[in-house]
């Protein structure tokens, strides 16, 4: 039987959410950013004029201007206004950290993935890099491998010189995002960091490979440099595992 078209359809209410006051501070705030009155390098108004604007208590606004801060889109610097923070990628990638980092400690088979996904990420950044690269940037990457040099036989320091060398190889694609997700994701490994004690030599290692990876790149030498960063990674895979 056709519908009676005088019958009115079934509304379905769903329950109105009463917000908390600092939430819609937030959302106000927010549209103040996206909107663009207030810009990168901003200080924002004094929490006194966002009290009268928004007339609210000062206690939600100094949640909702911490929850800005807490999202980096504001710095609080104490003695000082607060400023509107210029987006970047590596802000974005920062929000991730924590749930990247609980991701891969809950359910140990990502840590595969994770190096899995590096070593497809890193080979398409040397490409790009081999492509790309000037003199100045030989000359900061091999700068990078004699700051990793002086730091033979410290774990920890070596592998942050480690990492940062990744990081600026990266950097010269020329791409914005792939540093990002380069330095997030190179920090989510270092947290699964083991050296093998019996696995002698293996920073100096690392060492030579860097600085055969760099003769690739200064060459432009595209094909020999993506192997050479296949191989290395290939065999740095051990250091990373769940204990």
């Amino acid at each position: 039987m056709p519908a009676d078209p005088n019958t009115k359809p079934e509304r379905i209410d769903t329950p109105i959410v009463r917000q908390k006051l600092s939430d819609q501070v937030f959302e106000r705030l927010w549209d103040m950013v996206q909107s663009g009155e207030l810009a990168p390098g901003d200080a924002m108004p004094s929490e006194r004029a966002l009290m009268e604007r928004f007339n609210v208590g000062r206690p939600a606004v100094r949640e909702a201007l911490q929850s800005m801060a807490n999202k980096g889109l504001i710095s609080i610097t104490h003695g000082e206004r607060s400023r509107v923070n210029k987006l970047t990628a590596g802000i974005a990638f920062d929000q991730m950290d924590d749930i990247a980092k609980l991701l891969l400690s809950t359910e140990p088979s990502n840590l595969e993935h994770l190096k899995q996904l590096r070593k497809i990420l890193e080979a398409g950044t040397t490409q790009l890099a081999a492509e790309r690269c000037t003199p100045d940037d030989i000359s900061v990457l091999r700068a990078l491998i004699e700051d990793q040099r002086s730091k033979l036989g410290q774990d920890k320091a070596f592998i942050e010189a480690d990492i940062a060398f990744h990081v600026a190889i990266a950097k010269i694609s020329g791409n914005p995002l792939i540093q990002a997700v380069t330095q997030a994701m190179l920090s989510w490994l270092f947290e699964y960091y083991k050296p093998l004690l019996l696995w002698t030599g293996r920073e100096n290692t690392t060492l030579l490979e860097h600085d055969r990876m760099v003769d690739f790149l200064e060459t432009h030498d595209v094909s020999g440099a993506m192997k050479m960063m296949g191989d290395h990674l290939s065999r740095s895979d051990p250091l990373y595992k769940v204990t």
